[in-house]
């Protein structure tokens, strides 16, 4: 007997006007800095009543022992098991549009056998296009716009310009892999990776999520109402920022990104350099260790407020 890796629901008429049909990919874990693209993935799923058409077996691609699923203990008994999903569900856009979303946590082994039955999912509902959303962290400020990494399979599918010169080598990731593989079986695939603050990391960062929609609406061509990733996102850089005006050891930190991005900048404008200055570059021990401190501080906000002081920005 065969090994299935992906169980594909018969369910066609919740793509029966599905003519040109996107793909959207959000494996977290790895590559998702600031939960940014969790959060745009979690946006997605908020626009319509959604139906699972197809789910794949965590058993056989997920490592429990490194990445442990919550349980809840009540007094002398444990419930409320959270067993990792790894899903594909049938969605529409703001406009009516349908699209389907994989989402759930990146497989740890059998990498080449998630791609093929990512293959199988995409051939029978005719998919005509792979768009992923990913996050890292970069020595950037928060006080600039967010950059945003664009690749594809095919050099025509690339939205807009790489902000990379030359080569790089990144450790892999199950959606690279997945691209790489889905370009050699002449299947179109792109993506977007936004480059996130890296003291801002380890908090959710709505921010980067908005961006990254903005850019799936383009290579995806959907239409995503973004109110309330907007609202969320202004009141995040309100809080960081009067964390900052309230704590100068942090604020010299972001201002030496502050110029050490914009000299980058400037000598890219002019074609003399794509080096920045010769100022020091703060360290991320510097700046992971100031902001523990206002993390800290906005858990104390919340306990003052009444709040769980465990969903801090889980809940935004």
């Amino acid at each position: 007997m065969v090994e299935r890796l992906v169980h594909i629901v018969d369910d066609a008429e919740v793509l029966v006007d599905a003519g040109d049909l996107t793909l959207v990919c959000v494996l977290t874990g790895f590559l998702d800095a600031g939960k940014s693209a969790e959060l745009a993935a979690g946006h997605l799923a908020e626009l319509s009543e959604g139906k699972i058409v197809a789910t794949f077996d965590v058993d056989s691609l997920h490592d429990y022992r490194a990445r442990r699923p919550p349980v809840t203990f009540v007094r002398d008994h444990y419930s409320d098991y959270e067993a990792p999903r790894l899903v594909v569900r049938a969605l529409r856009d703001t406009g009516g549009t349908p699209f389907l979303l994989l989402t759930g946590p990146e497989p740890d082994i059998r990498w080449e056998a998630f791609a093929r039955a990512v293959r199988e999912v995409i051939e029978h509902f005719g998919v005509s296009r792979v768009v992923s959303m990913g996050a890292v962290p970069m020595a950037v400020p928060h006080t600039r716009p967010i950059a945003i990494t664009p690749h594809a399979n095919r050099p025509e599918l690339v939205p807009g310009e790489s902000p990379w010169q030359g080569e790089l080598r990144v450790p892999a990731s199950a959606q690279a892999l997945l691209e790489i593989r889905l370009g050699e079986w002449g299947l179109d695939a792109l993506g977007f990776v936004a480059h996130i603050p890296h003291y801002l990391a380890q908090m959710e960062y709505p921010q980067a999520a908005l961006v990254l929609l903005e850019h799936l609406e383009i290579g995806g061509r959907l239409t995503i109402d973004l109110s309330d990733l907007r609202e969320a996102a202004e009141i995040t850089e309100t809080e960081v920022d009067r964390y900052l005006s309230s704590h100068d050891e942090v604020g010299d930190v972001v201002r030496g990104l502050e110029q050490q991005y914009d000299s980058f900048r400037e000598a890219e404008a002019a074609g003399t350099s794509l080096m920045a200055g010769d100022g020091p570059l703060p360290t991320g021990e510097e700046i992971g260790r100031d902001f523990e401190a206002f993390l800290a501080e906005l858990d104390d906000q919340s306990k003052d407020n009444g709040e769980d002081p465990g969903s801090g920005w889980e809940d935004r």
